[in-house]
């Protein structure tokens, strides 16, 4: 168990490091003489047609509703794992980051209302504060070694999936459309089927895939958010089964390490290369203390911190929980600062909240970089000297 973590926070922590010098380039491309061709290649017009059936979406998008599909897939794997037989299969072991969870929730998304109350357009990015990203969260803690221990970082794991998995009901909740009742009669129909595969137990993975695909353009034409069908099909993937030479299996576990590796430095780095790209040039100091901005920042860096820390401090003081193992209150402080780090995720959910309109002129985006980084480096140093 052990080595399997380490593995995992390894793989994180080198992508989190990838999407740094990936939003780099982004940022430079926008603001040199390469920003028509960055913006021409984002916006380059792909379609597919089978027959009547037509899917025609600018690049930008089929990254931000397709491959980020993908990305909910393995999360939605990930939560199912983790609740069956990992580290928040037990009321005990779940207490601390669930409630952890919910406190960086919160918080967060109550200082953005704070600054953003009675703008009724504004107050639609009140989840964007409150995403944590766990590849580049674990990319700090990979810098500081052995000064962090392992049972921190496992705190960190299973507070960011619980995060993620608030953030997929978040989505559904808040940020659906006009709803498509032929496209949501089909959803279910193949909802319906995956549930019949995994109960016969069904053990090809193509089979799942292919209904799964019928899900996903059913789900994006229904006026839900594409990414739900991910999580969706990642339920029914059978933790348990038998191929039919009878050797017994976990496809959900071979599916969910057999697409880390994709997600981590083919995906993530993607939608950062395409989401990332912020015009500063068009930002003024101004416009980085117009309520959204304000709310976003201080949301990721002061309201992540207060909620995660303070709702850990009173679930381990009132008794229901307990530090994590070799840890002092200094470290998990600065693991609370941490999680602050909203980058990738908050980025997604403000392209769900805004559309992309870019009515704050990149001012927005700029706020999330901004909160990210400065989460990023208070909590670097706060562990740094924890010790």
């Amino acid at each position: 168990m052990i080595t399997t973590i380490n593995t995992f926070i390894k793989r994180e922590s080198s992508a989190g490091i990838l999407l740094v010098f990936v939003t780099i380039i982004a940022l430079f491309l926008k603001n040199s003489g390469l920003s028509e061709l960055y913006s021409s290649f984002l916006y380059t017009p792909v379609e597919v047609r089978f027959g009547d059936l037509q899917i025609a979406k600018p690049l930008l998008l089929w990254v931000n509703d397709g491959l980020m599909a993908v990305f909910f897939f393995l999360i939605g794997l990930e939560v199912k794992r983790e609740v069956l037989e990992g580290h928040l299969s037990s009321i005990s072991q779940a207490v601390l980051p669930g409630v952890a969870a919910i406190g960086g929730m919160v918080v967060p998304a109550l200082v953005f209302i704070a600054f953003n109350q009675g703008e009724s357009f504004a107050m639609k990015g009140w989840a964007i504060p409150t995403a944590t990203d766990i590849a580049f969260a674990l990319g700090v803690l990979s810098l500081l070694g052995t000064r962090v221990p392992l049972s921190l970082k496992v705190f960190l794991l299973a507070l960011a999936i619980i995060d993620d998995l608030g953030a997929i009901v978040v989505i559904a909740l808040f940020y659906t459309s006009e709803l498509s009742t032929l496209s949501i009669i089909i959803a279910s129909i193949a909802l319906t089927v995956l549930l019949v595969m995994n109960r016969i137990g069904v053990a090809t993975k193509a089979a799942y895939v292919l209904v799964g695909i019928v899900l996903w353009v059913s789900v994006l034409k229904s006026g839900v958010h594409a990414t739900l069908a991910g999580v969706a099909l990642a339920f029914m993937i059978p933790l348990k089964c038998k191929s039919r030479d009878g050797r017994s299996f976990s496809m959900s576990k071979e599916m969910e390490y057999g697409l880390h590796y994709w997600v981590a430095f083919m995906i993530l780095p993607l939608f950062a290369f395409v989401n990332a790209g912020v015009d500063l040039r068009g930002i003024s100091l101004a416009e980085m203390f117009n309520p959204v901005p304000m709310g976003i920042m201080l949301g990721l860096f002061i309201g992540k911190q207060l909620g995660v820390f303070g709702f850990s401090w009173l679930a381990i003081k009132s008794g229901y929980a307990s530090l994590p193992t070799d840890s002092n209150w200094k470290q998990l402080y600065g693991v609370s600062i941490l999680t602050g780090i909203g980058f990738t995720m908050s980025l997604f959910v403000d392209t769900l909240a805004y559309n992309d309109t870019q009515i704050y002129h990149y001012a927005d985006k700029l706020a999330i970089l901004l909160g990210s980084f400065v989460s990023g480096l208070v909590g670097y140093l706060v562990l740094r000297m924890s010790k």
